[in-house]
């Protein structure tokens, strides 16, 4: 397959009102990308928009606020994504979530909150702008999953779940697509500074002590600029990656899941302590 052409293409993206999506948003219209940029925060993705149609005022930007945790709002904005913008020649589902704690310590509903987001949104989107995609042979689809979609730790049962299911939804669609030349990128990142760890939610059977603590070992890991997660990304997209790993918190954890299948839960644990 070639490589994917920015320039005079429109790209969908979700979460973009900050971190890495807002990232993505500029680097896109750097390189000749329309836009448009979907998130739930309306006052940030207008400030994002505006400043990038003053940067780049060649640039065709649309906004949707939708909240992706509502199923009926995600659907009805894929609807609406596929009949306003049939020119789509670019998805990313970025826009993810966080919900800390064991698994005894959280809500079905609080459960289901981060699997709607993180996953239900991603396949929900993902079908209605499908035909969209097929109908541009060459175009993209870029989904983030995380490194917690490749290994597993405890407190992290919501997000893990939802990561590993995304993991899997993009690797099969991967080989579904190949024959109508749509390409497939599934992203890993690791500690990216976004807001993820300053926003994330806690289960209503975690202390808040126990959370405090949680977002100060997140603080100290999340030390990647969004930009050069984005730019990692955008790479992968042009070269038609399958798969984008994002910073050391990223490589080791993989390379230690590979070497130790079963085992590597503990040797994370030595890694982590050390460069803490």
């Amino acid at each position: 397959m070639k490589h994917y052409v920015f320039g005079g293409g429109t790209a969908i993206v979700t979460g973009a009102a900050s971190g890495i999506g807002e990232a993505l948003a500029h680097g896109l219209a750097v390189r000749g990308s329309h836009l448009v940029l979907l998130d739930r925060d309306a006052d940030r993705l207008a400030g994002v928009a505006a400043a990038i149609r003053a940067r780049y005022p060649p640039v065709e930007i649309d906004t949707v606020v939708a909240d992706l945790a509502d199923q009926h709002a995600t659907a009805r904005a894929g609807q609406q994504l596929a009949g306003t913008h049939p020119q789509t020649t670019l998805l990313i589902n970025n826009a993810g979530v966080v919900m800390g704690g064991r698994f005894d310590q959280l809500t079905l509903e609080e459960f289901g909150w981060v699997v709607d987001i993180n996953f239900r949104a991603v396949v929900t989107l993902t079908h209605y702008l499908l035909p969209v995609l097929r109908s541009h042979p060459g175009s993209h689809l870029t989904n983030l999953s995380s490194i917690f979609g490749i290994v597993a730790p405890p407190g992290q049962t919501a997000y893990c779940a939802s990561k590993f299911a995304v993991r899997g939804f993009t690797e099969a669609l991967r080989s579904e697509l190949a024959p109508d030349n749509v390409g497939v990128t599934c992203v890993h990142p690791g500690g990216i500074a976004t807001r993820i760890a300053t926003t994330a939610r806690y289960g209503s059977g975690v202390s808040e002590s126990e959370a405090a603590r949680g977002r100060a070992r997140a603080d100290r890991i999340l030390t990647i600029p969004p930009s050069t997660a984005a730019a990692a990304i955008l790479r992968g997209v042009e070269l038609r990656r399958p798969r984008v790993l994002i910073g050391w918190t990223a490589r080791v954890p993989d390379m230690l899941a590979r070497v130790a299948p079963t085992g590597h839960g503990t040797l994370l644990a030595k890694v982590f302590a050390r460069r803490r």
